[in-house]
């Protein structure tokens, strides 16, 4: 502009270059420290906030800490703002003023979900917001008990030029929250979008910056969702939580082995119950697997619920050390109820599950199976056999195949221990009844 509007001088305007603050640029009085040794460390025990939700308050190691930022990740529609709001419900009755912060959904939409769920809202606050200095300010002004933001995509930093849901938004975002959380001592939950491989979208730093992971896993037909925990600084890694989602929100599944084992059918063939541990926690799963004579040139091999690559060992070792002829057999190996099982204490409730169908006679109904397979067709000792054992004999297994060599001090009521030392031998002793010889899944035997 060459003339000034206000006084008429001409090319008496400068330029000036203003530097806008990053958000990084915090006060920084708050965090200073000085080195201190690590045996004058004073060791406190964590406060937790007990949750009236016994399976999030398991995820979570015992109950919610303050000052920590918890995340939680899942496909859209599969629970996390419901979730949220049962939890938001319940803190605000019982430790004070709670604020849910939308940056995706209206007033009226959130108030329309609570309503549905029962949720009454003395004392929850709403906010429908995207700026996040906003956000902060009225959170400073409310000073709650409990912050919710969902999701942490949807909102941004002025500050920054980049866009909502960027990987420099998502992150300075995350960072701004998680030391309002520290300064303030406040809970703090965020959502977090998927991508199609089921990782939280944008940048992977989110999983570094937060104290808790969560993720929210289901399958897409089915009402049961699994709350697993994939990171957390104040307690165990890998538990699970599972849920029902019902008409009135998310209810607990107080006896989840007893849920998966409900449809089974007790002389059905190429089914096997294994007892599986999801952090500290047993739980009791069928393993079901079929085989059927190809009808291409290369069988097909397909895994649900278990690592492929397990599959294929141990079609490889009953093959090799048991001599069946699986070449020309498709394979396919499902765990029911959406369990994925990561461990190998299953391998050998897969292969006599694979061997039932094979030889189309069944497995003994009231029988477990529990133990890793080696390549040389060996039962290996698997951890934590007696809880396995015990969860097997609280739901009426009367007998279990166990590892031999995992025998020692294993004391278990209720239930009998059937050591195998081999494959063969954990076969020979779980099929029971005589082989179809007219069966044509069979091939050559």
């Amino acid at each position: 502009m060459g003339q000034c509007p206000a006084c008429s001088a001409w090319n008496s305007f400068a330029e000036q270059t203003v530097k806008a603050v990053s958000s990084n640029q915090m006060s920084s009085s708050a965090f200073l420290s000085v080195p201190r040794e690590l045996s004058e460390v004073e060791v406190t025990t964590e406060e937790r906030w007990p949750v009236d939700i016994a399976e999030l308050s398991r995820v979570l190691g015992g109950g919610l800490v303050p000052g920590s930022l918890v995340l939680i990740g899942g496909e859209p529609g599969i629970g996390k703002s419901t979730l949220l709001l049962q939890v938001s419900s319940h803190l605000a009755q019982t430790r004070g003023v709670v604020a849910y912060v939308s940056g995706e959904e209206t007033l009226h939409q959130t108030r329309l979900r609570a309503k549905r769920l029962g949720i009454s809202g003395e004392r929850l606050y709403l906010l429908a917001e995207n700026n996040l200095d906003s956000i902060i300010e009225h959170l400073d002004r409310l000073k709650p008990c409990l912050a919710i933001v969902d999701s942490i995509q949807s909102v941004f930093l002025p500050d920054l030029d980049t866009s909502s849901g960027s990987i420099t938004q998502v992150r300075e975002c995350t960072l701004r929250l998680m030391r309002w959380a520290k300064q303030t001592q406040t809970p703090v939950f965020i959502t977090g979008h998927v991508t199609k491989d089921g990782a939280i979208a944008g940048p992977r730093v989110l999983e570094h910056i937060v104290d808790c992971v969560l993720y929210f896993e289901g399958e897409p037909f089915s009402s049961y969702r699994l709350l697993r925990a994939v990171k957390n600084r104040f307690g165990s890694t890998n538990e699970v939580g599972i849920f029902e989602m019902k008409e009135k929100g998310l209810a607990e599944v107080d006896n989840p082995s007893q849920l998966f084992l409900s449809q089974r059918q007790g002389d059905s063939i190429g089914s096997v119950v294994t007892a599986t541990l999801e952090g500290s926690r047993p739980l009791l799963v069928v393993v079901q697997a079929l085989t059927s004579l190809t009808s291409f040139g290369l069988p097909r091999r397909t895994a649900n619920g278990v690592d492929f690559g397990r599959i294929l060992l141990i079609t490889a070792v009953l093959s090799r050390r048991l001599g069946l002829r699986l070449s020309n057999q498709d394979i396919i190996v499902n765990v029911t109820g959406g369990i994925q099982i990561d461990e190998p204490a299953a391998d050998m409730a897969i292969a006599l599950a694979i061997a039932s169908s094979f030889k189309d006679q069944p497995v003994d109904p009231e029988m477990a199976a529990v133990g890793e397979v080696g390549l040389s067709g060996e039962i290996r000792a698997v951890p934590q056999l007696e809880r396995r054992l015990a969860e097997a004999a609280r739901l009426g297994f009367k007998k279990c195949l166990v590892p031999r060599s995992g025998m020692r001090n294993v004391h278990v009521k209720d239930i009998e221990p059937v050591p195998v030392s081999t494959l063969r031998e954990a076969v020979r002793l779980g099929l029971v009844g005589k082989a179809d010889v007219s069966s044509p899944s069979r091939g050559e035997d």
